[in-house]
């Protein structure tokens, strides 16, 4: 599936995008990988919660019609105690290399 799509990186996050076949309206979906290196359990599904909750802020700037997969990084885990903008610039940085 990841051959199929189309990948950008920055040092926080990988981006693949999957454009759908005859559903260039459908709402962007969103899928999220955390490798286990990054850390336990708790801190992997804290650093998902606050990725859905900036998903969920900037859907309305997402093309639509595509699926996306979200892969941190371990660079990422590291900068735990960031404030929510901080995410939210690093994953308009990924969304604005792949819309290039």
């Amino acid at each position: 599936m990841y051959r199929q799509g189309r990948s950008v990186s920055t040092r926080f996050l990988v981006l693949y995008r999957f454009d759908r076949e005859g559903e260039d309206d459908g709402e962007a979906r969103l899928g999220i990988a955390v490798p286990k290196r990054i850390g336990g359990a708790v801190i992997r599904n804290r650093i998902k919660r606050r990725l859905r909750e900036t998903w969920r802020e900037l859907l309305p700037e997402v093309p639509r019609g595509a699926d996306y997969v979200l892969l941190v990084r371990t660079p990422l885990a590291e900068t735990e105690g960031r404030d929510p903008t901080w995410l939210r610039e690093r994953v308009q940085e990924v969304l604005g290399k792949a819309q290039a």
